[in-house]
């Protein structure tokens, strides 16, 4: 059996979890109206009472044939009240109800000599237990029934209702199994559409911060540095320029939004190192960075661009550094700075984000104090590796490495 067929979940009888396991209820979905169910269970009732009961009200009335009556009665009451052994109640209760009903039916059989009778009890036990207790209880009452008519010497005589009530008993057996696997199915659909909200919010909420942390940190610099020459009376048409390349950023960081929402948009490598020269040099660090991309991976150029526009952006904002790096490789990119960072990198939605893309193209992400002081954040993919199977949803807080 294939690894996805043995670890999938199954819906069939090849488990010992689908034969003996409890009756799935989907409790947001399951109700019952009591007196509803009261009402129909009674009109189930009827094609096998009334004649039943018409037989009993002849005369001459003798003491048996009340107690029959009684014990119909009982029957009935416990039929029409099955269903709410399926709400949560005790587990003694969910068995001794249909066990008991079973053992009165088998008794209304032998003494009312209609076996049809019989079906309502197991109904009952193939809905409300596991697979295997109603295989079980039903096939060992009707067993106890063919045992004692054949001793009567009546099997012959009523072989052809046994024969009707043992298929509508199959019948009913796999009709629950069926019932019971709809009920998984759709209990797994809602599961997975849960979890298909919260990878989609995952996913908008890393590609918007990946956007807007490098954008504003950008826009947040350059408006500094605008505030800074007006406050020291410099050149009035540097702090211009830096105010119309903030304006710029935010047009760009407002569609670079819209197409993270849209899911349209696509992240460049060569298009990042650009990007990081501006910023730095907006941030005034001396930016050490590659001209060009093409000695690297075609199909890992959209992940490093990831990878160099968060690192930069944490550069910018956490590292007080002087001077910044980048270094590539055909399958591997390298952001360095030397600025005071010492000491492990805690975790935050930033270094998780980057993580789960390299992860999804089978590769791995460190990010750690540098010999010589400062961050040193390394992305690498072995040229061989194989893209991994998509991340669990998570959502980390914000802080740390972000």
């Amino acid at each position: 059996m294939a690894q996805g067929e043995k670890d999938g979940p199954s819906v069939g009888l090849d488990t010992k979890e689908a034969w003996w396991g409890d009756v799935p209820v989907d409790r947001a979905r399951h109700s019952f109206h009591p007196l509803r169910w009261v009402i129909v269970g009674c009109l189930f009732l009827l094609p096998a009472y009334i004649p039943i009961f018409i037989e009993l009200a002849k005369p001459p009335v003798t003491a048996s044939n009340y107690v029959i009556g009684g014990l119909l009665v009982g029957y009935g009451a416990l039929y029409v009240t099955f269903p709410s052994v399926q709400s949560p109640g005790p587990r003694w209760l969910m068995f001794a109800h249909p066990v008991t009903m079973l053992a009165i039916g088998s008794v209304l059989v032998l003494v009312t000599e209609s076996p049809y009778i019989l079906l309502y009890a197991s109904l009952v036990v193939v809905f409300t237990l596991p697979a295997a207790w109603g295989l079980i209880l039903d096939g060992g009452a009707l067993l106890v029934i063919f045992a004692v008519s054949w001793l009567d010497g009546q099997f012959g005589q009523r072989l052809s209702d046994y024969i009707t009530v043992t298929s509508i008993t199959a019948a009913v057996f796999f009709m629950a199994r069926l019932v019971r696997a709809v009920r998984r199915l759709e209990m797994a659909n809602a599961e997975i559409s849960t979890l298909a909200v919260a990878e989609e919010r995952a996913r908008l909420a890393r590609d918007l911060h990946d956007v807007l942390g490098h954008s504003l940190t950008t826009i947040t610099v350059k408006a500094g540095l605008a505030r800074k020459i007006l406050e020291r009376g410099g050149d009035v048409q540097q702090a211009i320029t830096e105010v119309r390349e903030v304006e710029g950023l935010s047009r760009s960081a407002l569609s670079d939004v819209r197409a993270t929402v849209s899911d349209y948009r696509e992240v460049s490598l060569s298009a990042e190192i650009v990007g990081a020269r501006a910023a730095l040099r907006a941030a005034e660090i001396d930016a050490d960075l590659p001209h060009a991309v093409d000695n690297v991976e075609p199909s890992l150029q959209r992940p490093f661009g990831y990878v160099v526009r968060e690192a930069v952006t944490n550069v910018i904002r956490h590292s007080g550094a002087k001077r910044a790096q980048i270094r590539l490789g055909r399958n591997w990119v390298e952001i360095s700075d030397d600025g005071k960072a010492a000491g492990p990198v805690p975790s935050g939605n930033g270094l998780n984000g980057l993580t789960e893309r390299l992860t999804g193209v089978g590769g791995s992400l460190t990010a750690s104090a540098g010999p010589r002081g400062g961050f040193v954040v390394r992305a690498e993919v072995p040229l061989d590796a194989e893209p991994a199977s998509a991340p669990s949803a998570r959502v980390e807080p914000a802080g740390g490495f972000a």
